[in-house]
């Protein structure tokens, strides 16, 4: 068996920036351990699978060690996959997930993602790990939701750390660190090594919670957002009632084929 794979850096404006995803298209769906295997081979943040569904898409994403139920940045790059190289014509596309249906639409040179809303709760107990694993004392908050979102005073906090992932792997979940940005309305970080990857360079799935916890904070429903990993990406945010919509661009990497 042959399949294609493409190689796409997403939330990018060039080449080498962003976050590299993997998209293999598929006729029909493969063995769960079989699209775990390639994710693992591919060794990328995540590979992304799709199947058509009528006019639709069925869309599954995997990282190196497990499958995940939101994934951004592999979404946008699926997307942009078939609006330049599978000849799809339409202006949107639908994909269904775990998540539930994910509009994307293209605007120009970039790509929409309309993805859930999860706004997260502030707590005030959680572990130890968290904050000895992120090195900090004293965080503006902790909160929570499908990960821990780990607010600082500012930009250079972010910036400037440097985690213990032995520790941030003991967690039950992956963490997100935010502050008010420099010249961008907010930056984050994301560090999950629960998952096989100890930071991801951009993490639109992030979003599903940085875009509500930023939009109630200033007040805002449009925002720009920078993640501040060394390759960097920059995320155009909308507030939109219980959805958010995240645009950016994407760069083609490579073509390639996968012998089964």
């Amino acid at each position: 068996m042959q399949l294609h794979l493409y190689q796409i850096d997403a939330f990018a404006d060039k080449l080498f920036s962003g976050n590299p995803a993997a998209i293999v298209p598929l006729e029909k769906w493969l063995d769960a351990s079989l699209m775990q295997q390639i994710a693992m081979e591919n060794n990328l943040a995540e590979t992304a699978f799709f199947v058509t569904d009528g006019d639709d898409f069925q869309i599954r994403w995997f990282t190196p060690e497990l499958e995940i139920n939101l994934c951004g940045h592999a979404t946008l790059a699926s997307a942009f996959v078939l609006f330049n190289y599978l000849d799809y014509k339409k202006e949107t596309i639908v994909f269904h997930s775990k998540s539930g249906p994910l509009k994307i639409q293209r605007e120009n040179e970039l790509i929409y993602l309309d993805f859930p809303s999860w706004k997260p709760e502030k707590i005030e107990e959680y572990p130890d790990e968290l904050l000895n694993g992120l090195k900090i004392r004293q965080p503006v908050g902790v909160y929570s939701h499908r990960e821990y979102l780990v607010e600082l005073e500012n930009e250079k906090q972010v910036k400037e750390l440097s985690p213990d992932f032995s520790l941030l792997g003991k967690l039950d979940k992956m963490v997100i660190v935010t502050a008010r940005g420099n010249e961008v309305d907010f930056v984050s970080r994301f560090f999950a090594p629960t998952a096989g990857i100890n930071e991801d360079p951009v993490t639109g799935s992030a979003h599903s919670q940085l875009i509500p916890f930023w939009n109630e904070k200033l007040g805002k429903k449009k925002m720009i957002a920078r993640q501040l990993s060394k390759r960097g990406g920059t995320i155009y945010c909308e507030q939109k009632g219980d959805r958010v919509m995240m645009g950016g661009g994407a760069v083609f990497y490579m073509k390639g084929k996968i012998e089964l």
